[in-house]
């Protein structure tokens, strides 16, 4: 590492590669690429485990975008598969699709509304909250307490550690609510997997002779020796900074993997259990990389409080001291950050892609 590079960038995920490649490709800076974990993808990162499926290392990944922008862009290092993401939440013993939409209301309630039947019933049930303060808010003033209890209530309990009347409303204001039997997900106007893996994507992506890449390496532990004019830094902005303003909350996942002898164990990819046992979900990866092999990993999800800092708490708490650190971000010059833990925010991987774009814009337009 004793050569001199334009820029080091801390973290190989989505926010890092993507302003690596292009600073390398448009710009011919050299650049070193650091990550602490022995991969390159973030939080995407997907592999062949032993039995040869192919799974996702950190829970399930779902690319999809409304960016025409993005979208070109991440067609240049993958070919996509057309998988649209259904999601299936275990309730009262049912099997019941969520998003909230038509079929999950006729079914747990045994009813047979039609569109203006159910937005009826919704109309009579929703709390008329005045002000939305927080998630629990958002929830119960578009479909009432029931449906808050069995969907909504306990899932976010595990997920956060915290009831959602102590979160802000961004949690459940990005779940839609569908009044018609419309199942997907996601609507995007873009959405798959890359046939060969996201972690194939990464390769092609960082494959750039102005590219070096140092894994398995805390960015702290080499700064001094490395030579560098400019960083871009896409971890955890309290760590950068010491935590001179305090720590920042962020809640982990265990993931527990178990291959079995069987070629599917669920009807879709993700079923979400709000309400029974300690887990949140159960991914089968088969159903979005759409591979066929007789056997079957799923993979079972347990958030926690400590471990890799994968979600940014949104609780007016944390966001005061985030803009802490925001403000001594601010005074750096020759220092740029991007990414879901710098800006302490949750991403989808398409934002990702889009912020980085952006910096890099911001980066490469003339200076007046």
């Amino acid at each position: 590492m004793a050569k001199r590079y334009d820029y080091l960038v801390v973290g190989a995920g989505f926010a890092g590669s993507v302003v690596s490649e292009r600073l390398a490709t448009e710009l011919d800076k050299k650049v070193l690429l650091v990550d602490k974990r022995n991969h390159t993808g973030g939080n995407s990162y997907d592999y062949y485990d032993d039995a040869g499926v192919l799974v996702h290392k950190y829970g399930a990944h779902i690319f999809h975008s409304n960016h025409d922008d993005v979208w070109r862009y991440v067609n240049r290092f993958a070919q996509w598969n057309g998988y649209t993401h259904r999601v299936l939440a275990y309730v009262d013993g049912l099997k019941l699709p969520i998003p909230i939409n038509l079929t999950t209301v006729n079914t747990l309630l045994k009813k047979d509304f039609d569109e203006q039947g159910l937005r009826d019933y919704l109309q009579s049930v929703r709390l008329n909250i005045g002000q939305i303060k927080n998630s629990r808010d958002v929830v119960v003033s578009q479909v009432g307490e029931f449906l808050y209890e069995k969907f909504f209530k306990n899932y976010t309990f595990k997920q956060w550690g915290v009831l959602p009347d102590a979160l802000s409303p961004e949690v459940t204001k990005r779940i839609p609510l569908r009044f018609n039997t419309d199942d997907r997900y996601f609507g995007d106007k873009y959405e798959g997997l890359p046939v060969d893996g996201f972690f194939k994507l990464f390769d092609r992506m960082l494959a750039h002779k102005n590219i070096t890449i140092a894994l398995n390496t805390d960015y702290k532990k080499i700064i001094n020796d490395v030579k560098f004019d400019n960083l871009i830094y896409t971890g955890p902005i309290d760590y950068f900074f010491d935590n001179m303003h305090g720590e920042l909350p962020y809640r982990s996942q265990r993931f527990e993997f178990e291959t079995l002898d069987r070629e599917y164990y669920q009807e879709v990819a993700v079923v979400n259990y709000p309400n029974d046992y300690e887990f949140t979900k159960i991914t089968e990866s088969k159903h979005f990389t759409k591979q066929i092999h007789p056997k079957t990993t799923i993979v079972r999800e347990f958030p926690e409080a400590d471990g890799e800092p994968y979600y940014p708490v949104p609780m007016d708490s944390a966001a005061a001291i985030y803009e802490k650190y925001k403000k001594e971000a601010d005074k750096l010059k020759t220092v740029h950050f991007a990414g879901r833990l710098d800006q302490y925010k949750y991403y989808n991987m398409d934002q990702a892609v889009k912020r980085a774009l952006e910096l890099f814009n911001s980066i490469a337009a003339p200076k007046k």
